[in-house]
């Protein structure tokens, strides 16, 4: 069984984490999420999802669930991991001034669990003055450090120059950043999780991305270095996810990129090969990125 893959949503108070959570239950697209917060006491999800609520588990519909961690994040991730039928994906919703680094590394204290990606979400209209505040700056410095995408929220506040003023702030700041403009948390789950097998459940390729998207999808031919070409990917300006299988030296793996990082585990079971790669419209290269499997063969780069 492949790893369960956990994402974690942080940023400043009234960043948007809520509405973004909610989204991706709403439009799940087929796929059994499960939301970790700290208590309920400021309950996330929407009531007309909610289905059922019994002893700190929520039912959703759509086979997803919330859970209430309180301070044994540890406790409920093994919990979860041990439901029938499993999750396909786990969302940690972080408070506001939590770091995200910190949860992601208590993750990865569990076997059979991984950290997708750290999402971190910024408000267009506030972030500056936010990172300005002097009690403030520390928390909101660590925090898009610690980012895989930054998620630059309520762009619908804000003029286009104020957006780009933002954007170009974020990337002088925080070079190398993937930053994703976002209004009222839509964003589409495989864009913002990585959470779809190949291909997605109930849902085609082309189904799975909204307007603001595009995706590309490769179907390597025979053997490639799945460790190279999960850099390359990552390294493409234009890549913002990408997730499926390869055909490597061992047999099949999955490879996950998420912003600049990318990892592969090995595949169980039968899948087809294939990528989707998924970035903003207009910034994805289809010729480049379909010419990638063709610089990286079992074993090493071709020169």
């Amino acid at each position: 069984m492949m790893d369960l893959p956990v994402s974690v949503i942080a940023g400043y108070l009234g960043a948007g984490k809520t509405t973004l959570v909610n989204h991706l239950l709403r439009h799940n697209e087929g796929q059994r999420l499960a939301v970790l917060v700290n208590e309920f006491g400021e309950l996330p999800i929407d009531a007309d999802l909610i289905e059922s609520s019994d002893d700190g588990l929520i039912s959703i519909a759509g086979g997803c669930v919330c859970c209430a961690f309180g301070s044994d994040l540890i406790g409920a991730l093994t919990d979860i991991q041990n439901m029938s039928p499993r999750p396909d994906h786990v969302l940690i919703e972080a408070s506001g001034v939590a770091l995200p680094a910190s949860i992601a590394a208590s993750v990865r204290l569990i076997d059979g669990l991984r950290s997708d990606a750290v999402l971190v979400l910024a408000d267009a209209e506030q972030i500056r003055r936010n990172a300005r505040n002097t009690y403030l700056a520390d928390t909101i410095e660590r925090q898009l450090s610690q980012a895989d995408i930054l998620l630059l929220t309520k762009a619908d506040l804000v003029s286009e120059q104020q957006l780009d003023e933002v954007r170009d702030w974020l990337r002088s700041t925080h070079p190398g950043k993937r930053i994703l403009p976002v209004v009222s948390g839509q964003i589409p789950i495989s864009a913002a999780l990585g959470a779809l097998p190949f291909p997605a459940r109930h849902t085609s390729a082309a189904d799975t991305v909204h307007s603001q998207f595009e995706s590309i999808v490769l179907r390597p031919d025979g053997i490639v270095d799945a460790d190279a070409l999960g850099a390359a990917l990552a390294n493409d300006p234009g890549v913002d996810r990408a997730k499926g299988f390869v055909a490597g030296d061992d047999g099949k793996v999955l490879l996950h990129v998420v912003g600049n990082r990318h990892n592969i585990e090995a595949a169980s079971g039968d899948h087809d090969i294939g990528v989707i790669c998924i970035g903003l419209k207009g910034q994805l290269d289809p010729a480049r990125i379909r010419s990638l499997p063709d610089t990286v063969r079992a074993g090493r780069a071709v020169e």
